[in-house]
């Protein structure tokens, strides 16, 4: 058997000192804004290679104020994926902008930038690229359309920490970088936290007044604010997985590097790496037009996998009727065939070839063939 996601291996690499750090918050008795939350934001900031890293309580937040303190609100308009999470799309609804979804690259799964500069209306004020599965957006035209048209650009991280664009982490292009510590993410942390990424001084201030209730000061509050802070023992553990970090995504991208060899040969599409992309595997999602029988068959031999996402965001109930006679042709497409299979850090060679031979052993089967 192999799990879709497995926490233990990493967590057996980094227990004893995520402990100790733990240990030690709990001892200190700080638990809100403490020392490591500072700390974790300065080592965070210096990673990504920018000015200002700020801790918020999970990365739906940091989408949400990261869009409000770009100044977007009422009566904008935000261009983003239709084939991404729902947080992407509950961000833009709870700042009170419009969402307008752009088609996207079926190979690469992200936002394709011809079809973002045909959504761009004079009510756009923002462009907001998920960097889907572990791979940065297509974003040279992107920051073009941006620069051109006067735009802010946010960027979804939330499955990315540690990709990169031509040579930059994906944190540090455009106004501003959103990650999620969600366990399962490539820097998971022990619940949810997040963090916005800018070289942008007055974005980075505006991000600190609103996670902190809108306050300066303590008891002084210069605005409506929310209680969004990373929380002191999450940043403790954060401080010891992030100096790991690196050595995990290489882990994901050994595993993926033996689909990558493999899966083609049995007719399975494997993900698209743009040039110059360094790809972080946050999921690893083929494309098979017998995706849902390779699915059942899998899963009964006991080989984690899953369908992100089975459903476009404009097609959720919640927000069908605002959608309602809109099309993406190559989203639905996806959506219909994409399939993502087990990583991990710490997966071995033995699991991801045994993953391997189950796709081999379910596609040669003739019922699952026949669709």
């Amino acid at each position: 058997m192999v799990p879709l996601f497995d926490p233990h291996p990493q967590h057996v690499r980094v227990r004893a000192k995520v402990l100790k750090a733990v240990n030690a918050v709990l001892d200190s008795g700080q638990f809100i804004m403490g020392p490591n939350v500072q700390k974790f934001e300065q080592e965070a900031a210096a990673y990504h290679g920018v000015k200002h890293a700020v801790g918020v309580a999970s990365g739906t937040d940091a989408l949400l104020l990261a869009l409000l303190a770009a100044g977007v609100g009422e009566g904008d308009e935000v261009i983003t994926s239709p084939f991404t999470f729902i947080a992407t799309l509950e961000a833009i609804y709870q700042c009170g902008a419009k969402a307008v979804f752009a088609d996207i690259d079926p190979e690469t799964m992200n936002l394709d930038p011809k079809a973002t500069a045909a959504a761009i209306t004079e009510r756009t004020r923002a462009i907001l690229p998920v960097h889907l599965f572990g791979q940065s957006a297509e974003l040279t035209p992107l920051l073009e359309l941006a620069q051109k048209h006067q735009l802010r650009l946010i960027g979804d991280c939330a499955q990315a920490f540690g990709a990169r664009y031509q040579g930059k982490s994906v944190g540090a292009l455009g106004d501003a970088g959103c990650f999620s510590f969600f366990p399962t993410k490539n820097l998971g942390g022990y619940g949810d936290g997040g963090l916005i990424t800018t070289d942008c001084d007055e974005l980075a201030d505006a991000v600190r007044v609103l996670r902190n209730h809108g306050s300066r000061q303590q008891y002084y509050h210069d605005e409506v604010g929310y209680n969004s802070r990373l929380d002191e023992v999450q940043a403790a553990a954060l401080r010891v997985k992030l100096r790991y970090l690196d050595e995990f995504n290489e882990s994901r991208r050994s595993v993926a590097a033996i689909y990558d060899q493999e899966l083609p040969k049995l007719g399975i599409r494997t993900p698209k790496i743009l040039e110059n992309c360094h790809h972080v595997y946050g999921q690893y999602t083929i494309l098979v037009d017998e995706r849902d029988h390779l699915r059942a068959a899998l899963q009964q031999r006991g080989i984690g996998c899953a369908i992100y996402y089975p459903v476009p965001l404009y097609r959720q109930s919640v927000c069908e009727d605002a959608f309602r006679g809109q099309s993406f042709p190559m989203c639905e497409q996806v959506t219909e065939q994409c399939l993502s299979l087990p990583m991990f850090p710490g997966m071995t060679e033995a699991q991801a070839r045994e993953v391997v031979a189950a796709v081999a052993d379910s596609l040669s089967r003739p019922q699952h063939r026949s669709a």
